[in-house]
């Protein structure tokens, strides 16, 4: 079995690390975390530039047709540097529309994506944060030829500077809750939107969006009316998966900043990395690291195939939510007051990990995920 990256994949993730480390340095996401737009115009379009947008977008609509796992590698190096801006969101809509879209959706959205035109996000969480069908509520009432929306969705990242918003709506209620779920494309300058951006740990642009009355034709539905919560259960899934090896990226940067400082910080005359107790927290760390890289590729990879992945998928972010806490308070714990600064580096991870571990489910949640896959 071979668990090792094609020579193709490994050049990605040189040429993405290497991109990241020029063009968007801890500098650069220190003045981001300041900025109101949280990217500047000039590297989204470095990003398009690169291919990035539209790597797993077929070439028939500009991209460069590569698949689910090489975005899982990008998304890796993406956490590997914190990289700022709506690269994650826009990836995940993208996954969306490539696996419910219309032959016209693709040909109107994916190429203008592919070159950086437009920024999209997903709005799925509601007051509740509930990831069940039961957590859709958003009413959206057919009249004629459009749906009118009312209603709000909570933690939506990068909605502030987005062009489209993908928005699972309730178009019928009553009976099982996982019928009348509609999903929308929505042009996100739609009259009746109001973003309101939310104060995170993480500074990392979520907002609120107010649905007031919004018009949506009937042609933005991204599959069919009523039918939409197998496309989106399938989008979550692949969205806790791509959030995880945006966790392992920044986790392992964690790990090597680590290693790195216990080799040199000196104390008792010698440094603290030669003492068993601080080897033994790195090899926890380095476990936990390791760990969650290869459980987050193997669910990724079964996503891929379009194979059932209920289990490995919920194991994975049950795993990698899990490992955040325990690496990055081990990492605090080994740096001691310095790594709880703003001057220094590390807490730029913590405070993301921190969010990105209930982001798409906690530890918790998809505990109970892999128990039901099990059905126990």
């Amino acid at each position: 079995m071979d668990l090792g990256l094609s020579e193709d994949q490994e050049m990605l993730r040189a040429m993405a690390r290497e991109f990241i480390e020029a063009e968007a340095p801890r500098t650069f996401v220190r003045d981001m975390e300041e900025d109101e737009q949280g990217i500047t115009t000039d590297l989204w379009q470095k990003i398009a530039q690169v291919g990035w947008l539209g790597l797993i977008i077929p070439e028939e609509y500009g991209g460069t047709g590569q698949n689910l796992v090489d975005l899982g590698i990008l998304m890796e190096e993406v956490g590997h540097g914190v990289l700022p801006g709506p690269f994650f969101n826009t990836a995940l809509v993208t996954v969306g529309i490539m696996d419910a879209g219309s032959a016209d959706q693709k040909s109107e959205y994916l190429p203008k994506i592919a070159n950086g035109d437009v920024i999209a996000a997903h709005a799925i969480l509601e007051p509740y944060s509930r990831l069940d069908a039961g957590g859709i509520n958003l009413t959206a009432t057919k009249n004629g030829s459009d749906y009118t929306l009312n209603g709000s969705k909570l933690f939506v990242e990068n909605a502030h500077i987005s062009d489209l918003l993908l928005v699972p709506v309730r178009t019928k209620t009553g009976g099982n809750a996982e019928d009348g779920i509609t999903l929308l494309l929505v042009d996100a300058k739609s009259a009746g939107i109001t973003v309101d951006k939310l104060k995170t740990i993480a500074t990392d642009n979520q907002c609120e969006v107010t649905f007031k009355d919004v018009k949506v034709p009937a042609s933005n539905v991204l599959g069919k009316e009523n039918d939409g919560w197998s496309t989106l259960r399938l989008l979550l899934q692949k969205g806790a998966a791509l959030r995880c090896m945006q966790m392992v990226g920044a986790l392992q940067e964690v790990l090597d900043m680590t290693v790195e400082y216990v080799k040199n910080r000196v104390q008792f005359g010698r440094p603290i990395g030669s003492f068993q107790a601080i080897q033994h927290y790195c090899a926890n760390m380095a476990t936990d690291v390791d760990g969650s890289r290869f459980i987050t590729y193997q669910g990724l990879w079964r996503l891929g195939e379009d194979l059932g992945s209920d289990l490995e998928v919920s194991a994975a972010k049950a795993w990698v939510s899990d490992s955040a806490q325990r690496v990055a308070a081990t990492a605090h714990q080994c740096h001691g007051a310095i790594g709880f600064t703003q001057e220094h580096d590390l807490q730029l991870f913590t405070r993301r990990l921190k969010a990105w571990e209930v982001s798409f489910g906690d530890g918790d949640y998809h505990r109970e995920r892999v128990a039901q896959a099990m059905n126990i």
